[in-house]
């Protein structure tokens, strides 16, 4: 997929938003826009582990 298909995946996708979750969509887009390539690597990773076991950080909590 080019990246202007991508761009209007992503269009699509926000049309139907309510104002907060836009705001916290934005947040979140500049946030990757101003963090580093590692951050980014490290958050991709985390992501995945809280994919495959949802419940590790309540199990870490407790």
């Amino acid at each position: 997929m080019n990246t202007e298909k991508i761009k209007s995946e992503i269009r699509k996708s926000i049309e139907g938003l309510l104002e907060g979750v836009l705001v916290e969509l934005l947040e979140y887009l500049n946030q990757m826009n101003s963090a580093k390539s590692d951050e980014i690597q490290r958050s991709k990773y985390l992501s995945k582990i809280l994919k495959k076991d949802p419940n590790l950080l309540r199990r870490h909590a407790e």
